[in-house]
């Protein structure tokens, strides 16, 4: 059974959103479009929630997000338990938000990459594994209701 991966973007990101939900496809996952289903206004926080929900639930193992910059979806997202929502603008970022930080949302920054590179940022993080070791610590931490 394929994994099922959401996808989510306000007005700004839609486009890049409907390349990189044909490349999931592709890549043989199941995407779970959660809107927006035009580049008609709209407001980030209607699609960030639903997904982070999945992904805080542990419906979903990992979801992906767009909008023009990618931090309003990211403040979203990062308000659920066990979200770790991660802006990458290029695939080194990409690659360390899951490296090291075990990242479960991809946010893109629409306006800022091209079709091409989103897809590539898109690859990189869907590939790469998290370390754990030193960092599964401070992952951890993130968590804790108490400060040291």
């Amino acid at each position: 059974m394929p994994e099922r991966i959401p996808i989510a973007s306000d007005h700004a990101g839609f486009e890049l959103k409907q390349t990189l939900a044909r490349a999931l496809g592709e890549m043989g996952f199941e995407v779970q479009d959660l809107g927006t289903s035009s580049a008609a206004s709209t407001d980030y926080a209607d699609y960030a929630h639903p997904l982070a929900r999945e992904v805080s639930s542990g419906e979903v193992k990992r979801g992906v997000l767009l909008c023009g910059t990618g931090l309003g979806m990211s403040y979203v997202a990062n308000r659920y338990p066990h979200v770790r929502a991660a802006v990458a603008w290029s695939p080194e970022i990409a690659e360390l938000a899951r490296k090291h930080n075990d990242a479960n949302v991809l946010v893109l920054p629409a306006r800022f990459l091209s079709d091409a590179e989103g897809v590539t940022i898109l690859r990189t993080w869907l590939a790469t594994p998290f370390e754990g070791g030193r960092h599964e610590r401070r992952v951890e931490k993130i968590e804790r209701e108490e400060h040291p």
